[in-house]
């Protein structure tokens, strides 16, 4: 990642750039786990039961 910082008068760092494809990797990854705290109290389903559904859907073959 290429970094460059805008520093003030004093040398302080006061903000970043860096390349988009990386910030967009970023923006995925704060995202993804947004997700995963929205879902951490929710009920768990376990594989066999999830499979079960799935193979009841249609969307998997025995």
């Amino acid at each position: 990642m290429t970094t460059q910082y805008h520093t003030d008068e004093r040398g302080a760092k006061v903000a970043v750039v860096i390349p988009i494809a990386d910030y967009d990797a970023l923006v995925e990854d704060i995202t993804d786990l947004a997700c995963v705290a929205e879902c951490r109290d929710e009920e768990r389903v376990s594989w066999e039961d999830v499979k079960k559904q799935l193979i009841t859907d249609g969307l998997l073959s025995n």
